[in-house]
């Protein structure tokens, strides 16, 4: 078993899997050593999304939740692609968008539920660069969506 492995046990925490594409593109491009992972959202066990407006439909302490259900369905999607997430160097870059109403001030805490993740699977190299923007609508009426960039080995 990898270190990153033995991390995701230690945490309780068993990776789903990697979530197909809802549309004619692909879950993730390798390019030289970059990873450039789409647009996920929070797919739940059962197959369907989290949904609603922050904090309109859905409240702020969920959407944080929700943020990080996606970070461990683009972590699916990255084990898929790369093999091992030992091959992880550092997240590279990171965009988080959430649903929210037009007065809604909390974007970059809801995206830290996703960065938090990515923190405690990958310590330091998991903090990347960022940013966290609010949507007038995303798919399906899902709260966050996050794309990522890694630097693999």
């Amino acid at each position: 078993m990898s270190a990153i492995e033995d991390r995701l046990s230690s945490l309780g925490i068993q990776l789903p899997q990697a979530p197909p594409p809802a549309g004619n593109y692909v879950g993730a491009v390798r390019f030289g050593n970059l990873v450039y992972l789409s647009g996920h959202g929070p797919l739940q066990a059962d197959g369907t999304y989290l949904s609603g407006k922050v904090p309109d439909e859905i409240s702020s302490d969920d959407a944080y939740q929700a943020a990080r259900l996606t970070g461990l369905n683009l972590l699916a999607t990255l084990k898929a692609e790369i093999g091992d997430l030992d091959q992880v160097k550092r997240v590279v870059k990171v965009l988080g968008m959430v649903n929210a109403s037009p007065d809604f001030k909390g974007h970059p805490q809801v995206i830290n539920g996703f960065s938090d993740l990515m923190v405690e699977v990958f310590g330091e190299p998991g903090r990347g660069a960022r940013s966290a923007v609010g949507m007038g609508s995303l798919p399906n009426q899902i709260p966050v969506e996050v794309e990522m960039i890694v630097e693999v080995q």
